[in-house]
């Protein structure tokens, strides 16, 4: 159990960093093209039209992927705030209960990312999105929604190793 529980924290540390990095990135690209928006506007009274566009997709990415690295950190809102110092079967408890309700919550929304009415692939939300167009921009929506189940995955292996972890410190 412990390799299990090692494997599982390194693999989501990795994601972590991963998905940190690319949320700054995408911040930045807001943040610049936000910028141009209004030195366009503003200085020329020219705005080019993908700019708005452009910083409303980074912000979809900046925000699911600021999600899932809140929600490893456990900075994620809570209904209930516990005592940072737990007993070893409290954590394990808390862990479970704190898994289980975002597996019951996520789990569907990833299922329809995939497949759609009638378990028809065809209907899904990625495929639907992989037909459809930006506005101003030439590219498909999928790399937009795509991030939806980047999302769910890194919040289900953090949350797999948050339990594994504390599974692995109620043993010791």
């Amino acid at each position: 159990m412990k390799s299990i529980a090692k494997a599982l924290m390194a693999a989501s540390d990795t994601v972590d960093r991963i998905l940190r990095g690319t949320a700054i990135f995408f911040l930045c690209l807001m943040v610049g093209a936000i910028v141009l928006q209004v030195l366009a506007r503003y200085g020329f009274s020219a705005p080019p039209a993908w700019t708005e566009e452009a910083a409303r997709y980074c912000m979809v990415w900046v925000g699911l992927l600021g999600a899932s690295v809140s929600y490893k950190i456990g900075f994620d809102p809570v209904l209930v705030k516990l005592p940072r110092k737990l007993s070893p079967a409290l954590r394990v408890i808390t862990a479970f209960f704190r898994g289980a309700s975002v597996f019951i919550f996520l789990s569907p929304i990833l299922w329809y990312s995939f497949f759609g009415p009638g378990q028809n692939v065809s209907r899904s939300f990625l495929m639907r999105n992989l037909n459809t167009m930006a506005e101003s921009i030439d590219m498909p929506l999928i790399f937009i929604a795509i991030t939806v189940p980047i999302f769910i995955g890194a919040i289900f292996l953090h949350g797999l190793a948050h339990m594994a972890s504390a599974f692995q410190a109620d043993k010791h």
